[in-house]
């Protein structure tokens, strides 16, 4: 979205990166494809590390010697903040590095920020980042969250008849996550349609893949009346109310009007670790996005244990039966991310980094 914000300030602007079949198809050079790179617990990010070190190192190369106008790093800390740490201090880069999404958003950790301060110009999506960063007197702009502007909060919808109804499935991208949370959105589907027979379902995937095995989960667990589509959007657009992974997914349908709930379930291996890294770092009760921009339960949360088929179904029958007391809430989340121009505000900034680094 950045890069096509860009490419309208700027129609010489060329890009290349890392990324997936999204960026490809927005006429970047892609290095790398990401995906799969992404882990749920140490344990799965073990075996990960050595070839990601590989690939950082090689992207830092390429950097130094290509010595692009901007170098604009998306959120993923643990890759990214060793990238700008070696394109500095190893290879002797300077050119501008603008970091979107910087880490440790709602961490208050001042090591982090000095660092991400020291390295990079960091951009943020939101106003408590920017208000630490000031804190410590270091360098960031905020220019609210990107997303504001790409989706439109639709008119509030009365509730759907009492036999019925649409809902959207988002079961996240990850493996892990379809693993966990297709089963059990089906098991809340099939209780939820003994009391709503008429209820529609539309599962939203990520990619092929996610298509593949949430089609393959359909067949087995045998639910009709289920239609896939591809991506948040599509799966939005006539929803009544929407399950959702806790992610960014859990923002998009808060800012395109739909009520939702959270769920979010892992490997019980990594459940105690789970559970130890939120009470040592979240000093919020909440996970998701729109609850820790308001710092209250605007989406209800089912985490692991929680998201049961029983209690997901309850939650959804609830939210189906008074859709309003979420709606009303909507537009003070799209309030608190700033303004919907947002990302022409960055494109602008980042073309303006560009030259002057150039310069």
């Amino acid at each position: 979205m950045l890069a096509r914000a860009i490419a309208a300030y700027d129609p010489q602007a060329q890009f290349e990166g890392i990324g997936a079949e999204r960026m490809r198809g927005d006429s970047f050079t892609l290095w790398r494809n990401h995906t799969g790179w992404a882990s749920m617990g140490p344990l799965a990010a073990i075996p990960r590390i050595p070839p990601l070190l590989a690939t950082m190192w090689r992207t830092a190369v390429h950097l130094a010697a290509q010595k692009p106008e901007l170098i604009v790093l998306v959120d993923f800390g643990a890759f990214n903040m060793r990238l700008a740490k070696t394109l500095r201090s190893q290879l002797g880069y300077t050119g501008p590095i603008m970091y979107l999404f910087p880490p440790a958003t709602w961490l208050d950790k001042e090591g982090v920020a000095r660092a991400v301060g020291a390295m990079t110009v960091p951009v943020t999506a939101f106003a408590h980042q920017y208000d630490f960063y000031k804190s410590l007197r270091l360098p960031i702009m905020f220019f609210g969250h990107p997303l504001t502007g790409q989706y439109e909060l639709r008119p509030p919808r009365p509730a759907p008849p009492t036999n019925g109804g649409t809902i959207a499935l988002l079961p996240g991208s990850r493996a892990g996550e379809l693993k966990y949370h297709v089963p059990a959105l089906l098991d809340a589907l099939k209780l939820l349609r003994v009391r709503r027979p008429a209820l529609r379902a539309v599962f939203g995937a990520a990619n092929a893949q996610g298509e593949r095995i949430i089609a393959r989960a359909l067949r087995r667990a045998r639910v009709e009346n289920v239609t896939i589509d591809r991506g948040v959007a599509g799966a939005l657009r006539d929803a009544d109310a929407a399950f959702v992974a806790s992610g960014t997914a859990v923002l998009e349908s808060v800012l395109a009007g739909v009520p939702s709930i959270a769920l979010y379930i892992v490997n019980p291996i990594v459940v105690g670790y789970g559970r130890r890294m939120q009470k040592k770092i979240f000093k919020a009760r909440y996970i998701t996005l729109p609850n820790l921009v308001l710092e209250r339960e605007l989406v209800p949360e089912l985490l692991q244990d929680d998201a049961t088929p029983e209690a997901l179904a309850a939650a959804m029958e609830a939210v189906l039966l008074d859709p309003s007391r979420q709606y009303e809430q909507f537009a003070e989340v799209r309030e608190r991310l700033g303004p919907a121009s947002a990302l022409d505000d960055c494109a602008k900034f980042a073309v303006a980094l560009a030259k002057a680094g150039s310069g």
